[in-house]
C-alpha cells in the first residue's frame, strides 16, 4: 500500500432506491437468519473455552465531535483471543459440520461439550477442513479445527501480510499461498478441496454453496444478541454502520436486528473500501455485480470483489445507503479510537475493524447525505470494531502505536 492510498479520503454515497424501511422480516430474509439457527449457535458457543460477551463502549466524545446524539461501538478485538468477530463464525461452522459427520457415523449428533472433550477424536482427525481468507475468517476456521481436532488447510493470497499468515500457522493449520486476489484464492481452495476430499468452510456464498455461509452468519449474529442486552436503559440505536466485504457480516448483523426489532430496527449504512466495493456496485446496478482487479486496500479483511449470495436478500431491501471511502479514513479512525480522547475509552481497532467509525468520520462533511440519512443530533449510532490489531506490525506502522 503506497502513501497516496493511505492519504486517500475520497467518499461516495449511494442512497439505496430499493430500501423498504417498513417491510416486515420476510421469508427471503428468514431463509438466511432465523431464530432457530441463531439460538443453536448461542447454545453451542456459550460452552466454548473463554466465551464471554465482548464490550459495548459508549463514545460520547466522538459523538459530540461528529454531531451525533450517541455513538456506541461493539469491540470484537478480544473475541476468544483471536482478535476478531470472525471467531464466532468459521469455528461454529466447523463444529456444526463435524457434529453432522459424527451423527452420520454413530447415529447420534453430539453436543459441543462432547466434541470439545475429544469423545469422537478419530472421526475428527479424518475430517479435513479448508478455507480461503484475508486473515480473520481463516484464523477462525483454523482455531475451530484445533479446538475440535480436525486437520486444516488455509489458502491466503499474495496480498495478505506475513503477520496474518504466521497467526494461522501458529494454530497448527497448513497455509497455502496463492497468486492474485482474495477471489482467486477462493477458487484455488475450492479446486483443491474437490480433488483432495476436504470440506470447504467459506463465509462467502456462491451458486450451489449457500448452507455453510449461513452457519457462519448464525455464529456472527450471536454478537447482536449480546449488544441488544448491553444497550443502557433499554436504548436502541437509530442507525447501524457496518463494514461490507462480501456482505455476510453486514447481513448477519442487520438480519438479526431486523428479525428482533421489526419496525424499530435501525437504518443501515454499508461501507466498503474505494477499490473493493462489490456491494456498492451491486446496489447501483440493481443486481449482484462482480468487481475485479487487485482490490487493493489497507482494509484487508474487506478486499472482496464478489457478493455473498445469501447476503443480498437482506442488504438489498435493508440498507438505506451504500458508501465507499478511501483508505485514509480507516487510518484516521484507527488513530482516533486509540487516542480515547473526550472521555472516550481507548480502543485498539485494526484496519478493517475501524471502518464503521471511519465511515462516520468521512460522512461528517457530506451534509446532503447526512441530512438524507438523519445523521444528526438525534441519531444514536452503533458501529462495530470488527477486529483488533490482528497484525501488530501493520497496526504499528499505520498508527505509530503499539497495540
Amino acid at each position: 500500500m503506497n502513501l497516496s492510498d493511505l492519504e486517500n479520503r475520497a467518499v461516495t454515497v449511494f442512497p439505496n432506491p430499493r430500501v423498504r424501511p417498513a417491510a416486515p422480516y420476510g421469508a427471503a430474509q428468514a431463509a438466511v437468519i432465523d431464530e432457530t439457527g441463531v439460538a443453536a449457535a448461542k447454545q453451542a458457543i456459550a460452552v466454548w473455552p473463554d466465551y464471554g460477551a465482548t464490550p459495548l463502549h459508549a463514545l460520547p466524545g466522538l459523538a459530540r465531535d461528529l454531531g451525533l446524539g450517541a455513538l456506541w461501538v461493539k469491540d470484537e478485538g478480544r473475541r476468544f483471543g483471536l482478535g476478531s468477530f470472525k471467531a464466532l463464525g468459521g469455528s461454529y461452522a466447523v463444529f456444526r459440520l463435524l457434529a453432522r459427520r459424527v451423527a452420520a457415523a454413530t447415529g447420534r449428533e453430539p453436543d459441543a461439550r462432547s466434541l470439545l472433550a475429544g469423545q469422537h477424536r478419530a472421526i475428527a482427525q479424518d475430517f479435513a477442513v479448508t478455507s480461503a481468507t484475508d486473515g480473520n475468517h481463516g484464523r477462525s476456521v483454523a482455531w475451530g479445527a484445533k479446538l475440535f481436532g480436525c486437520p486444516c488447510t488455509i489458502y491466503m493470497h499474495e496480498g495478505v501480510s506475513d503477520g496474518r499468515v504466521a497467526a494461522i500457522r501458529a494454530l497448527g493449520a497448513e497455509v497455502v499461498r496463492t497468486p492474485g486476489n482474495y477471489d482467486d484464492s477462493v477458487r484455488a481452495c475450492a479446486a483443491d478441496a474437490a480433488r483432495r476430499g476436504r470440506q470447504v468452510v467459506s463465509d462467502t456464498a456462491y451458486e450451489g454453496y449457500t448452507e455453510i455461509p449461513r452457519l457462519v452468519m448464525h455464529g456472527y449474529a450471536v454478537l447482536v444478541d449480546e449488544a441488544l442486552a448491553q444497550f443502557p436503559g433499554g436504548a436502541l440505536p437509530t442507525h447501524v454502520v457496518i463494514q461490507g466485504g462480501c456482505g455476510g457480516f453486514a447481513a448477519a448483523v442487520y438480519g438479526r436486528l431486523w428479525e428482533k426489532l421489526g419496525a424499530k430496527r435501525p437504518r443501515l449504512v454499508v461501507v466498503e473500501p474505494l477499490n473493493a466495493a462489490c456491494l456498492y456496485e451491486s446496489a447501483r446496478a440493481g443486481r449482484v455485480t462482480v468487481v475485479g482487479g487487485q482490490l487493493a486496500t489497507v482494509m484487508g479483511g474487506l478486499a472482496c470483489g464478489e457478493v455473498s449470495l445469501v447476503a443480498w436478500p437482506i442488504l438489498e431491501p435493508g440498507a438505506s445507503a451504500f458508501m465507499t471511502m478511501g483508505d485514509g479514513w480507516a487510518v484516521d479512525a484507527m488513530r482516533r479510537l486509540g487516542e480515547g480522547r473526550g472521555g472516550d475509552p481507548a480502543i485498539v481497532a485494526g484496519e478493517a475493524g475501524s471502518a464503521g467509525v471511519a465511515a462516520l468520520m468521512a460522512l461528517e462533511s457530506q451534509h446532503e447525505s447526512r441530512a438524507a440519512l438523519d445523521l444528526d443530533g438525534t441519531a444514536r449510532v452503533l458501529a462495530i470494531v470488527s477486529e483488533g490489531a490482528t497484525d501488530p506490525v501493520t497496526f504499528r506502522s499505520l498508527t505509530g502505536r503499539n497495540p
